[in-house]
């Protein structure tokens, strides 16, 4: 069980557990008034609750293509204090596109599987969860271009590789790229993750930095503000 400071979050039979990537999405990943908010792959169900906490407005669906992870982030959602705006579908985002084709976002978020060109990982779960195949991003983006509201929003965490990758994709479907937060875990670090973020409309593409540690132990002030309304470290 991990405990944020308004819900908590049980972990059982979730490949993946809560990390910084999730955290880190859940607490930056915005729009302009996102009254619909869709998790791809919500796992815990931890982004959709940061999310619910953040936006009291929103109503989020979550869905997530792992049958046991689905159980518990359903569950989750049933012992939130968010539970009257949060859906858990236990449906891969293809099939859940295919059932709602009338549905539309102002906010799409995705703390997706990433490696892509790597070995997989031992354990079917664990698979399912780390390793996307090619073809899953440029899926994934042709359907969420179909499904966002005209000032809507896809946020993404993902490996500097990857994202290279995604940018590409994302041009090709004519999102276009708002904004990249760059993640390095000490300032003197090559940075291991941007979060980005795409929409229908082509702004100023705003570049943004976030460093976790000034120390060993020692939060960054700009890491501790971000998350400091959701860990009880803060």
């Amino acid at each position: 069980m991990f405990r944020f400071k308004q819900f908590n979050v049980d972990q059982t039979g979730c490949a993946m557990k809560i990390n910084t990537d999730g955290v880190l999405l859940g607490a930056t990943a915005t729009a302009n008034d996102p009254l619909n908010i869709l998790d791809i792959g919500t796992g815990t169900g931890v982004i959709a609750m940061m999310l619910a906490q953040r936006f009291p407005g929103a109503h989020i669906d979550a869905v997530e293509i792992d049958e046991q992870a689905a159980l518990t982030s359903a569950e989750n959602f049933k012992n939130s204090p968010f539970v009257n705006r949060l859906t858990c579908h236990p449906l891969g985002f293809e099939e859940f596109f295919n059932l709602y084709p009338e549905r539309k976002y102002n906010l799409i978020v995705s703390n997706p599987p990433f490696y892509i060109n790597s070995l997989q990982s031992p354990g079917e779960k664990l698979n399912l969860a780390k390793h996307a195949p090619r073809g899953f991003f440029a899926s994934m983006i042709d359907k969420v271009a179909a499904r966002l509201t005209a000032n809507g929003a896809l946020w993404l965490i993902l490996p500097t590789d990857t994202a290279g990758l995604v940018k590409t994709i994302a041009r090709q479907h004519y999102l276009h790229l708002q904004k990249i937060m760059t993640i390095r875990s000490f300032s003197t670090d090559a940075p291991h993750r941007e979060i980005l973020s795409f929409g229908m409309q082509e702004t100023p593409l705003i570049n943004d930095e976030l460093i976790i540690y000034d120390g060993h132990k020692i939060y960054n002030p700009q890491y501790r503000a971000l998350l400091k309304d959701f860990l009880t470290i803060f």
